[in-house]
Formats: C-alpha cells, structure tokens, sequence
C-alpha cells in the first residue's frame, strides 16, 4: 500500500453533512426529534428531507435540522454566514464576536476556540453571535483547556439553531421569509457536498 501524502488527504472531498441518513440523525441526536416535529421517511434522503421542512407550515424547522445534520465545524460556519447575511440585525457590540469567530474559520486553533467560549460566557448579553460564539466553543472539544468532559452531542446544533433564529427574529416581519429563503439556499449547498 502506498502512502498517503498530507496534502492529498487535504484534496479529498469530505462531506459537510454527520453520517447517517435524517432517520438515523432522529434516532441517534439528542434534542432533534423535540426541536423537529415533521418526521423523515425511511430511505429520505438529508436533502429532500430539507427540501420538505423548508415547503411546510414550519420551515423554520429546516434551519433546526441543518444545524443538527451537519458535521459541528461546517454548521458553525454556516450559521456565522447566516448572521453575516442578516449583519444590518446585529448589536453594535455582536461584531467583535463575529470578528472572532471569522479568524477561527480561518485558522480553526484550539486556543481561539477557548479564547472565543470565554468571551461568550462572559459576555452581558446574549444575542445571535455570543450564541454563535457558544456553538464554536463546544464545536471540536472540551470548552476550556482544563475541561475533560466530552461535550455532549445537542450542545452545538443547538446553539446554532438559537443563533440564526434569534438572528431572524429580529428581522421586520415583511422581509422575514426572503432572510430565511436565502438562509435555506446555503443550507441545500451542505446537503448537496
């Protein structure tokens, strides 16, 4: 067997999406099948599964189930593109923290990520992107250097989902469903990687 060189372990394609099809995410997420009240089929795929929630009475559901079918790291990074799509709705004080967070996108280190944790516990508020900030810390480990406890499963899709749709909330009602149209058109590039 020939070995593998770094670079080209880089080059291969890796989905964004966790393994399992949405009936397994059902199975295996804790918080989903609360959070999520339309339910997939046996053999849905993840992409027709969005497609449903995103046409139903609900389609705020599709933004929960995206936040929970996507491997943490790339929901993190989605939900950050959500709050950057809707900006004009953020707290003047929010933009430090999405200004954090978009160098950890960069350069996804550990000591950013716990730097960024600390900052959303501490922050006096809590709107989408301390949220946000929250979800990043929980994405790829323990939320502090000296924590050994695994984090749990919901915590990051969970917090994602609070982001974005608090995110939303503050958007003047009319213009509301063009936001959370083109919130979904990024969630369906996740589902097609």
């Amino acid at each position: 067997m020939m070995p593998v060189e770094a670079d080209e372990i880089t080059r291969r394609p890796r989905s964004s999406l966790r393994a399992g099809a949405p009936v397994e995410h059902f199975r295996n997420l804790p918080h989903l099948p609360e959070l999520v009240k339309l339910r997939p089929q046996e053999e849905e795929s993840g992409l027709r599964f969005l497609s449903r929630l995103r046409s139903s009475t609900t389609p705020e559901e599709a933004v929960t189930y995206t936040a929970f079918a996507t491997v943490p790291t790339d929901a993190a990074g989605w939900g950050y593109e959500c709050l950057r799509l809707m900006a004009d709705y953020l707290q003047p004080q929010e933009r430090y923290m999405m200004e954090l967070i978009a160098a950890w996108l960069a350069n996804p280190t550990t000591r950013q990520r716990h730097d960024i944790m600390r900052e959303a516990l501490w922050a006096p508020a809590r709107g989408p992107s301390v949220l946000l900030g929250l979800a990043v810390g929980w994405s790829t480990g323990g939320p502090a250097p000296n924590d050994p406890e695994p984090v749990p499963l919901h915590k990051t899709p969970v917090a994602i989902n609070a982001a974005v749709l608090s995110c939303l909330a503050r958007v003047q009602l009319g213009q509301r469903s063009l936001y959370l149209a083109r919130i979904l058109d990024m969630a369906e590039t996740l589902f097609r990687t």
